[in-house]
This record gives C-alpha cells, structure tokens and sequence, in this order.
C-alpha cells in the first residue's frame, strides 16, 4: 500500500467529502453497458487504460476498508460489454512485481489470493445478488449475496474465466452465460451492478460505485447497469448424467452381533435442471449420489453439552440453500441423512421468492432394532418458503418444514422479516411454531420468537437479541441447540482506523448474555470482552476475557477464561493461525456416581498451511483438548490421577494441484480420547483415517473422482465377551473402508 502524504491525505478529505455527499444517492450511479461487435479478448487488456464510464469501462475505484473512501490504493479498471448470449467483463490491475497473490488451486478455494469480482443485482431490488470472483490466475469463485447476510458460496453454475500475469500486474476475463442467471422477461434491463477488488496484501478491499461501510445497506448501494437489451436465459434445459461404482466394507453395529457389511454397487443417475420462464428452476435428483467427497474439518467433539455444528457438503443440498434460510435456523439438510432422491423448485417474480424442497431419508429406518415394524422404512421431508422483499433491503418471510415417518410426524411454520430504517440500523423478528405427533403418545406443540436489532456502521456497531423458545419448541429439520429458555444478547464494538501505516484498524468489542428457564429460574450469562488488532499481511490479534455461570443438572457454576488468537498470511508461502485458551469448564460427562464439577481447561489449535512450490499445499492442524480436576476438588485423587481426558486430534493434508481441473488430494486424520474412568464416562478411543481423492473438475456439472476412505478404530470383534466389540490399544480394526468412482457430465440445452 502507498504511504500517506499531503497529496494523499487531500485526495481522502475530498473522496470522504464526495462519498459523504453520495451516501444519500449512491443507487443513482449508473453504467450503461455497450454491446459487444465480438467477444473482447484477454490481449485487450494490454491496451491503454480506459477513461470512466467510456465504453462500459469504470476506473475510479474507492475502498471500502481500510481507509473508507479512499481510492484504490493501486490503479484498476473493469470493462463491461455484452452479446446475445454473454456478460463479458475485463479487469486490469496494477501492482508492483512480485506482490501478487495468485495460487493454482482447486474451484473456489481463493480466499487468501487478490481477487476481483462482479455483484448482479439481475432483479434491481436490493435483496439478493449473484457473485462471480477470479484470483489472478482465473480459478473461480462464485455465489449468492443475500443483503444482511454473509455470502453463500454454495451456488455453483457455469461460467468462464481466465487470468494472466502482466508487467503490469494482472489481468482477467469473465464470461458470463446469460443461461447461468435468472433475470425478469423484459426487452430492457435494468440490473443493480458492483465491481470490486480485493488486495490480500494490505488488507484492501475497493468497489465502483462506492460502497462505504458507513452505510449499512450493500446490494441496495449497487450501480444501475443498462444498455443489455434483448436477452434471456429463456427456457433451457441442464442435464446431468452420472455414475457411481462402490466397493465398501462397513462395521454394522445395529444388531446385537456385529459384524461387517459388505457392498458393491454400480449405478446411473440423472439430476436435472430446467429453467422455466426466466426466473423459474425445477431441479431433480433421480438414483442420486448424495454422498460428500470432501471429509468434515476436524473438531472438538468431547465434553461437549451440545451439539457440534458440522457444515453441509453434498452439491444438492447446498445449491440455492439461501433461499431456506431464517434467522432462526430451522431447515439443516444434514438431518436428512441418507436420502435417495430429491427435488427442489426456486424462483423468482415480481417482488415474491419461491422455494420448496422434497426428499426422502432412509436413516430413520435403518437405525431402528430388527424387531422394529418400521424398520428398513423411510422418512418424507419437505421445506417450503415464500418471501415478499419491499424497499431497500427489507423482506417478509414464510417458512414451513414438514418430516413424516410412520404415524408420527413433525411440522413447523415460520413467519419472519426485515426491516431497514435509515443508514444504519435494521430490525429482523421471527414467530415460530411446532407440532409433533410422536409414534406413540400425544401430540403436543411449542412455539418460539426472536427479535433483533442492529447496527452497522464504520466506527460503532451495536447488536441486540432476544430469543424465546417453549419448553416443547421442536423444529426436527432444524439446527437449535437449547430450547426451554429466553434469552437476551447484545454486542458492542468500536474500531479506529489508522490513516497511515501496517496496522490497519483496532478496537474493543463486548459482548453478554443473559438466558433464563420459562420458570423464571437463570440458567446462564456470559460476558467476553475481546480487544482486536489488524494489521497488513493480512495479520490479526485477538485477546479475550471471559467471565460466565451456567447451570447443568440444577447445579450453578461460575467460570472464567482467558483466550488468545492470532493468524497470519504476511508471506505469501506461509499462513499460520494458532489459538490457546485456558480456565474454568465442566465435566460434562463424570464417571456414574459422581456429580459434574468444574475442572481446569486447555484448548490449543494450530492451523498452518505451507506453499514449498506454486502447485503445492501442505495443511496440517493440531487441537488439544485436556481437562484436569483441581487439587482438592475431587477426593482420593492425587497429583498423577487429576487428568480428566486428554483429547489430540491431528489431520494432515496434502494437495497437489497438476492444472486448474485436476488435482490430488490426501488427509491423514488421527484422534484420540485418553480418559480417566475414576473421573469421566469417556471410552478409550484412537481413530486413524485415510483419505484419498484425486479430483478432475471442468465445471460444476462435468467433473470425474476417484476416491479411497478407510477409518481405523481401536475396536476387536470378541465373541467370548458382551458385548462382543471391546476397545484395544491399537487403531487396527478398519471399521469403515471404500473405494469409489464417480463421473458426471454436464449437457445443457
């Protein structure tokens, strides 16, 4: 980044008194998109530097962060045009020779590299935007901003891209199928339009047309984008053939006798897309594939009161899962566990938003006894939404989730919005109810509500919440760890900006908590004080206080806690990200006959990820997670039989990436629980797992795996002992083992 000086600091006092004056008008800024006479190549950007608003071309970038309203700090430009059947968009970005962040990586995993990006607002009304990004070397990454809402890089459709290193930087090409997008039935376009770019280096970020964060709104602030004429993705169809061959061996462990189930299958499937009048998308999965290729990112699953959130990976589920969403989240695909088929229907008209989603699951079945009459049965589930988007960024919503199996079943409607008033604040609320009929017994209902209000802005921000969930709220399809309580949360933070230098911003925050039973009895509070530093690199300090109670088994505790952050990407071959926390936690789980009593807490994590070569990438992540009884807290016991449970989990990860298609990928996981069972009700564990994938990606739709997993525990099959598995000392016993192929390819039409 440019040092300040006089010249400098008076560009910023007139862009600050510029962007001040267009705060109330940034969506009057406007851009008229020329036609194309042929497709622009990416030679075109060796041209001179094009003037604003000549041809499509904008050049007057203005940063968002660090220095808001501050010009890029370093000379950029995009050009827009368009033909029958494509957006064409070229960047050209300056920077100084070896600055440059650009790996080859897999699709989408750009997120430490410069990038640029394109924002379409194809509906111009605030509320939702797709989103196509490009490192230098033109790996992809796209998705769907919903206003309020942090990017969904879930969606994934078919587009073209490339990039190039130049003496003078870089340069891009988008190339954006118009079949790719869902947009009205006009004859003349009208599209909210941003451009943006990211510099990684000097934590930066700079858009046309400005897009300050003294305003809170984003989609709302975009250009009007004009000139495309006499387009549509009209009615197209996208067909996806695939085909999977398995071998597994698994330990089923569901009957009395364990013992290993054997498969191997060979199948077809098709999975669908058709577009329907413009704005509409029928998608199907039929004898689908809903299995991951990618394993779950390793987490702390011991001692833990609640449930572990663990993101959803499968391509069916994460497409357009934007459009299930609500404050409260009442729609998690995971619970739906093994589907085998699927359909989902989304679009767009007139200011509504339409989605529904069907499949089945057949885990409910499965996990029942074998003299169970419902057993080998299957559950039905269903989503349906609808939402009514009015002004700049405010919406009214209507969710309701149904699952059934057998005679009972479980149903939940949600009426939810948004409301923006003025620059900086907004006000979302939900109203939500259940009912439940189980297999056997009455059925009963809950309800629940949530209101929030928020502050977005440059310097100060401000979040309140109040949640209420009954004691018999329960959204089966949904995500909610807790319910039987009310609770009240709110968060400060306020942060300086230097105007000069490598620190980059700084600040307190504070946040508390507050939640008690319907019964009016407190269950917990939390107050955790952290005071942030960012700096260029991108580098980012973070230290915290923590003072809580909470309530388990009718037993109060007060905790306190100490936690440290810290990561790094300041070389462009080296990203380190380390965090450490000590002080008071329970024991959840104490060994039968005891109470649970507070103990003394460790966690440490280290993330670090090295770069040796351009196409290489070495992860490797080490948590620990240990817990120790205080001298004196627990009777009998001495200095060598404190130890409550010591939990290592390691992964290595190693990626290889041949081309931006293809690429090898291995994992390596190991986890252990060493528990004391005088303290703790934990089982000796040690789990080993292979992981090998090699990938061959040309788009979203056309892509080829190759794939071993093995899972490794330290289980013996005895048929002398009950039960019959017992725990060993070695991760020896394979206990889940498959080899698959998969290939797909896409036809659109």
């Amino acid at each position: 980044m440019h040092r300040s000086h006089p010249r400098s600091l008076l560009m910023m006092t007139l862009s600050a008194l510029l962007l001040t004056a267009a705060e109330g008008r940034a969506q009057t800024s406007a851009l008229q998109i020329p036609p194309a006479t042929r497709p622009p190549e990416l030679a075109s950007a060796d041209a001179p530097w094009p003037r604003s608003g000549i041809g499509g071309a904008v050049t007057s970038f203005l940063q968002r962060s660090p220095h808001d309203g501050m010009p890029c700090s370093r000379t950029t430009s995009a050009s827009l045009s368009f033909d029958n059947d494509n957006l064409y968009v070229i960047f050209r970005c300056e920077e100084a020779p070896g600055r440059v962040r650009a790996r080859l990586a897999p699709r989408e995993a750009i997120a430490t590299d410069d990038q640029v990006i394109v924002y379409l607002d194809t509906f111009h009304d605030g509320q939702r935007a797709y989103y196509f990004a490009c490192n230098p070397l033109g790996v992809q990454l796209d998705g769907v901003l919903r206003e309020g809402s942090d990017a969904d890089d879930t969606f994934d459709t078919l587009w073209y891209s490339e990039g190039r290193l130049t003496p003078y930087g870089y340069a891009v090409r988008m190339v954006i199928p118009f079949r790719s997008l869902r947009f009205p039935r006009a004859p003349q376009q009208t599209w909210g339009l941003a451009v943006g770019r990211i510099l990684q280096q000097a934590n930066e970020e700079a858009y046309w047309p400005p897009l300050s964060k003294r305003v809170q709104s984003f989609i709302p602030r975009f250009a009007a984008a004009t000139g495309i004429a006499d387009v549509s993705p009209s009615w197209n169809v996208q067909l996806i053939p695939h085909a999977v061959s398995t071998g597994a061996r698994f330990l089923d462990t569901r009957d009395p006798v364990p013992d290993f189930d054997r498969r191997f299958e060979t199948r077809g499937g098709l999975d669908p897309k058709i577009v329907l009048r413009d704005a509409f998308t029928l998608d199907a999965a039929l004898n689908p594939d809903f299995s991951q290729v990618e394993s779950d990112e390793p987490q702390v699953t011991i001692n833990q009161r609640y449930e572990v959130f663990f993101p959803e990976r499968r391509p069916f589920f994460i497409e357009n899962a934007s459009y299930f969403q609500t404050p409260t989240n009442l729609f998690f695909s995971r619970r739906i566990v093994d589907p085998q088929f699927g359909a989902r229907f989304t679009g767009k008209a007139g200011g509504w938003v339409m989605g529904g989603l069907v499949a089945d699951d057949r885990a409910p079945g499965q996990l029942l006894a074998g003299d169970d009459p419902w057993r080998g049965r299957r559950a039905t589930d269903g989503v349906l939404s609808l939402e009514r988007g009015f002004g700049k960024g405010s919406y009214l919503g209507l969710l309701g989730t149904s699952r059934e199996f057998g005679s009972g079943f479980n149903r939940v409607v949600s009426l939810h919005g948004s409301l923006r008033v003025g620059p900086h604040w907004s006000f979302t609320g939900q109203a939500m109810q259940t009912v439940t009929q189980p297999r056997s017994g009455p059925e009963y209902q809950g309800t629940g509500a949530v209101l929030d209000a928020k502050r977005d802005g440059r310097g100060f921000n401000y979040e309140g919440m109040y949640t209420d969930l009954g004691p018999r709220f329960r959204p089966e399809l949904g995500f909610v760890k807790h319910v039987d309580l009310r609770r009240f949360d709110q968060q400060l933070e306020y942060r300086w900006y230097p105007k000069a230098g490598a620190l980059v911003k700084f600040g307190p925050t504070v946040t508390g908590s507050y939640a008690w039973d319907h019964t009016g009895v407190p269950q917990d509070w939390k107050a955790d004080g952290y005071f942030k530093i960012e700096f260029t690199g991108p580098t980012e300090l973070k230290l915290h206080r923590i003072e809580a109670f909470e309530r388990y088994r009718g037993i109060g505790f007060r905790k306190r806690q100490e936690r440290v952050e810290f990561s790094s990407d300041w070389l462009s071959w080296l990203e380190l990200s380390t965090s450490y926390l000590r002080g008071d936690e329970i024991n959840f789980d104490p060994a039968p006959g005891r109470d649970p009593f507070l103990a003394d807490a460790e966690q440490a994590e280290v993330a670090l990820t090295l770069r040796p070569l351009p196409r290489l990438r070495l992860d490797q992540t080490v948590i620990l997670n240990r817990l120790t009884a205080r001298p004196g807290s627990v009777a009998g016991l001495d200095t060598t039989s404190r130890r409550l449970f010591e939990n290592p989990i390691v992964r290595w990860k190693v990626l290889y990436q041949f081309s931006r298609p293809l690429s090898l990928r291995t994992i390596v996981d190991l986890e252990q629980v060493r528990p004391n069972p005088a303290l703790v009700d934990l089982e000796r564990q040690k789990r080993l797992g292979l992981d090998l994938l090699l990938t061959y990606v040309v788009n979203p739709g056309t892509a080829f795996y190759l794939g071993y997993v093995d899972r490794f525990e330290n289980l013996a099959i005895d048929p002398t002992t009950t039960p019959m598995l017992r725990r060993t000392d070695g991760s020896t016993l394979s206990t889940g083992r498959q080899l698959f192929v998969k290939a797909s390819y896409l036809i659109r039409r």
